[in-house]
């Protein structure tokens, strides 16, 4: 008999997970791939992308950042991309608040006389506010005050030149910003 009912009750719990499963499935679970949602309304064709504002010392971030961004709407989202708010259906602005790099690998060298230490890898925060506004409502469809971007990345010459003008590290940082930024914006994150 109890054969009887470890089967009556193995069938039960089968059904029963069927049934959280087709729910989960039915509800569309709110999961998806990043990257392939989008939360904007229908109405908005044209976003408008001006110049960032750099409230930092790091020279020309905001000029990086704001053409890194621009470039990842075309690339990956259907939206015409414009730099004159009156011409959009909807306005980015940006703010760069802070950036700060720290070593964050170091590679030593020792001698008979002395031992040194360069950084290998850093770690780059930035810190952002970041808003996207309905140019016709005055509407905000995305805001964050504090959009933070953290990555770490290699260095293949030495620490001084990391942020120097044309440094291929900032065109990086800014095309892995655009990345987070857009996903975010589109799929309000």
């Amino acid at each position: 008999m109890s054969w009887v009912r470890r089967l009556a009750k193995s069938r039960s719990l089968a059904s029963l997970g069927l049934t959280v499963y087709l729910c989960m499935v039915a509800a569309g679970c709110g999961y998806h791939t990043a990257g392939h949602f989008n939360t904007l309304p229908k109405s908005i064709h044209v976003i408008a992308v001006p110049a960032m504002e750099n409230k930092t010392t790091t020279y020309r971030v905001e000029q990086k950042l704001t053409a890194a961004t621009i470039h990842e709407f075309l690339a990956k989202t259907n939206y015409k991309v414009v730099p004159n708010a009156n011409d959009a259906d909807a306005v980015l602005t940006g703010r760069v608040l802070s950036m700060e790099t720290l070593p964050l690998l170091f590679q030593t060298t020792t001698t008979q006389t002395a031992s040194t230490a360069q950084a290998t890898a850093m770690l780059v925060t930035m810190k952002c506010e970041v808003t996207l506004t309905e140019r016709d409502t005055g509407k905000v469809l995305y805001h964050n005050a504090n959009f933070v971007f953290r990555n770490e990345y290699e260095l293949s010459t030495d620490v001084r030149s990391f942020f120097q003008e044309g440094d291929p590290a900032l065109d990086r940082m800014a095309r892995d910003f655009a990345d987070r930024l857009v996903a975010a914006v589109t799929e309000n994150f």
